[in-house]
């Protein structure tokens, strides 16, 4: 079953779920993903805002937190540490301290690969 999100998004196929696959070279912006929330959920554009601000939100503070955010059969969101390193500015050829720091990662679930591959 094809979920039809917008105009600008035709439905390629749906082997996952409700999953929906567009075309390779479209990218969906928030406001173009609070729209489908809505057509798809029955909700308002508002009530389908706050769901999606909510999920972000929480996987946002879960990993500022350092924990790891699982979601069955889509992927997992993790923090990994980058140690501190020199690099050099290609312009002057420069040395330059880069900080440590931490950074998101996210890693697909078979499930969401398996849909990418049919």
């Amino acid at each position: 079953m094809c979920h039809s999100l917008t105009a600008r998004f035709p439905c390629v196929s749906t082997t996952f779920d409700d999953l929906v696959l567009w075309r390779k070279e479209e990218k969906m912006n928030k406001k173009e993903l609070v729209s489908a929330v809505a057509d798809d959920a029955d909700l308002t554009k508002d009530q389908a805002g706050a769901a999606v601000d909510a999920v972000i939100r929480h996987i946002q503070s879960a990993l500022q937190d350092g924990d790891e955010v699982r979601i069955a059969g889509f992927g997992s969101f993790k923090v990994s540490d980058r140690k501190a390193t020199t690099a050099r500015n290609p312009r002057t050829g420069e040395t330059v301290e880069v900080p440590a720091s931490r950074v998101p990662k996210f890693q697909a679930a078979r499930g969401l690969k398996d849909a990418l591959n049919p």
